[in-house]
């Protein structure tokens, strides 16, 4: 487990970005084994390739993601609705991670 230091998140690229890394490739991991992993593969490349999270305080951590992400994906076809659901479950699956590879899980 890695030191958490909330300062330090501010510049995390510089200070946790194998961390990151970790957290995204374990929740991208999670995500592939319960769902479509075209889909989720979709997801990863042309969504969250852009998301950034951000320490939100308390243990609990934010993933901002770019605006319309309806029209990013584009590699599948895929009913909003259920883009919507697996998305969440997604930064669900995100925020967990982060919390594991922080140690912030209570």
């Amino acid at each position: 487990m890695t030191e958490f230091d909330p300062e330090k998140f501010e510049d995390k690229y510089v200070h946790y970005f194998s961390q990151l890394q970790q957290a995204y490739k374990s929740a991208f991991n999670r995500m592939n084994d319960e769902y479509d992993s075209q889909l989720i593969h979709a997801i990863d490349q042309q969504v969250l390739n852009e998301s950034e999270p951000f320490y939100e305080g308390d243990g609990e951590f934010r993933i901002d993601i770019p605006e319309n992400p309806h029209e990013r994906v584009t590699a599948v076809i895929v009913d909003d609705e259920k883009l919507d659901a697996v998305l969440s479950v997604y930064l669900d699956y995100i925020n967990e991670e982060l919390k594991a590879v922080f140690d912030l899980r209570e």
